[in-house]
This record gives C-alpha cells, sequence and structure tokens, in this order.
C-alpha cells in the first residue's frame, strides 16, 4: 500500500515540476524537509549541496524555473518500497545537453521528508 502511494507522490511531484507549480511542489514536502543536489553545490557553493526546509527549496526552486524557463524532466523509471521511491529521469534545457539524472525521495506520512539527486 505505502509503495503506491510513494509511487503517486513521484508522480505528482513530476506533474507540479514540469508545471514549474512552485505550490503544489512544495505541498508534497514536509516544513523540515532537506534536499541534495550537485547543481546546488556548485550554483551555491557556500550550501555545500544541502538545503533545509520548504522556503530554501522555493528560493532554490524559484531561481531554477526564472533561470531555466524550458526546464523538463522526462521520467524514465520509478522504483518504490514503504519509505522510499528512487526516479530515473532526463533533464532537459532548451539549447543544453540532455542530462540522466537519478534521485530519492524519502517519504515519511505521506511527506517528502528528504530528497538527494545524482548525476554526472
Amino acid at each position: 500500500m505505502a509503495t503506491t502511494k510513494n509511487l503517486s507522490i513521484a508522480h505528482l511531484w513530476f506533474e507540479a515540476f514540469n508545471a514549474h507549480n512552485l505550490d503544489k511542489l512544495l505541498s508534497l514536502y514536509d516544513e523540515d524537509a532537506e534536499h541534495f543536489s550537485p547543481k546546488l553545490k556548485i550554483r551555491h557553493p557556500e550550501t555545500k549541496g544541502l538545503v533545509i526546509g520548504k522556503e530554501a527549496l522555493r528560493s532554490w526552486w524559484k531561481d531554477a524555473f526564472d533561470r531555466l524557463p524550458t526546464l523538463h524532466y522526462k521520467v524514465t523509471s520509478l522504483t518504490s518500497n514503504s519509505d522510499r521511491v528512487f526516479m530515473e529521469y532526463i533533464r532537459t534545457v532548451d539549447g543544453e545537453e540532455n542530462m540522466l539524472v537519478a534521485e530519492v525521495l524519502e517519504i515519511k506520512e505521506g511527506s517528502i521528508i528528504a530528497s538527494r539527486v545524482y548525476h554526472g
């Protein structure tokens, strides 16, 4: 049952992300959620790649959506267990080379409490 619910959260995550709908995307997260991304580490080295809390996530994704209006993720694989979803997707941005990305969402009581992005 949790596996199906977690996959539903992942599908909602992609829908909100690809619509660049910050409120819908953030509604999937716990107030104190943690997010790690290599892109964050590069763009904001002072964070060491980690932001904590919805407002930090809002700031990070708003910046990304503003800078990259064509940013889109195409799902290639979703695998879930009782508390995590492993997502593989292709990151596309007009004028940039496509990038294969993996991300893990850690979910507790129906909210994302942590996410971690992996790419080369």
